[in-house]
């Protein structure tokens, strides 16, 4: 299994990248890698290039390039050569930090959409209030506006990424709604409840608020991607918040707090560590040839090597051709 990687995408690459990279293929003997950058930069931060393919990029997608333009001007970019490599068949899965506005381009417009899905989803995973479970929650931005064949199609590529990557036998899926009851919503979340209930591919358990997003209700959770993106971010900046507030609290309150601090450290800790994105893995954009998947660009190595585990299991169990196999039978219109 070969896997194509964007060596300079993200804060801290090409070392963090190169780092990860270098540990995954330890850990894993059956991946190999194909590493695109600037090799002045990248080479010197390889001790040993066992199974790992290096490819000169001349340039590289920033953040603040214009994702679209960006993919289409820069040709010999780390990002888009990465790309071209799964296109060709070089390689079989795309792996970045870099900029998320460019990969969803990349994914979409040089690797290109799976036959009978009308527009591919970004898919991150969450932590849930279980530290057994997780949840998974689409799209999460890669689309401003959708239709009720999209939602459906996203939620029938969950629940097929549900049971192979997270082995659950029988995903449970809930629709993002502004209540519980089957008739909230407008009348796009009206058609999708609807079109969900029908389909018999589909665990289908109704109507999830945002507030309890993560109290372990569903195992995907499908949404348009403006709410989608809203609600991930709102998500995300609360939790950091509430994190940060603890903690300074703690710290400012007297010698008996802080001694009170010490003690539950650890236990703050392990909260932390839940809410992190190393150990969820990264953002797959689901609906595209091949897998492509997107970690923080503030990632570090633990992170790396997390997602690309992710990738190993998904060209393992033949995640993307399973979703191509179903819709071949299947059509969602």
């Amino acid at each position: 299994m070969k896997i194509a990687v964007d060596a300079m995408g993200g804060d801290n690459a090409p070392e963090v990248v190169v780092k990860g990279v270098q540990a995954a293929r330890d850990k894993w003997p059956d991946l190999e890698f194909m590493l695109f950058g600037d090799l002045a930069k990248v080479k010197p931060l390889i001790t040993d290039e066992t199974r790992i393919e290096l490819v000169q990029a001349d340039s590289e997608i920033l953040n603040e390039d214009e994702p679209v333009k960006a993919v289409r001007q820069k040709k010999d970019s780390s990002m888009v050569m990465a790309a071209q490599a799964v296109k060709s068949g070089a390689a079989e899965a795309l792996f970045s930090l870099g900029n998320t506005g460019a990969l969803l381009a990349t994914g979409i417009f040089v690797i290109g959409r799976i036959k009978g899905i009308e527009r591919p989803a970004l898919m991150p995973t969450l932590p849930t209030v279980n530290p057994e479970h997780v949840v998974n929650l689409l799209d999460a931005g890669a689309n401003a506006e959708s239709k009720p064949s999209y939602l459906e199609q996203w939620a029938l590529m969950g629940t097929i990424y549900a049971r192979d990557i997270r082995n659950i036998a029988n995903p449970r899926v809930a629709l993002l709604n502004n209540g519980t009851e089957f008739d909230k919503g407008d009348s796009l979340h009206k058609e999708v409840y609807q079109r969900l209930q029908a389909n018999d591919a589909i665990n289908f358990v109704g109507n999830i608020e945002a507030g309890s997003l993560l109290l372990d209700q569903a195992d995907v959770i499908v949404t348009d991607g403006f709410t989608g993106n809203a609600v991930l971010k709102a998500t995300e900046g609360m939790s950091g918040l509430l994190l940060k507030q603890i903690k300074q609290a703690l710290l400012n309150n007297g010698l008996g707090v802080k001694l009170g601090a010490a003690l539950i450290k650890p236990a703050l800790g392990d909260i932390k560590n839940r809410f992190s994105t190393s150990g969820n893995g990264g953002a797959v954009l689901l609906g595209v040839n091949a897998p492509v998947i997107k970690t923080h660009g503030g990632s570090h190595e633990a992170a790396v090597v997390s997602t690309i585990g992710q990738i190993r299991e998904m060209l393992a169990k033949k995640t993307i051709h399973q979703v191509i196999d179903y819709l071949k039978e299947n059509p969602i219109k």
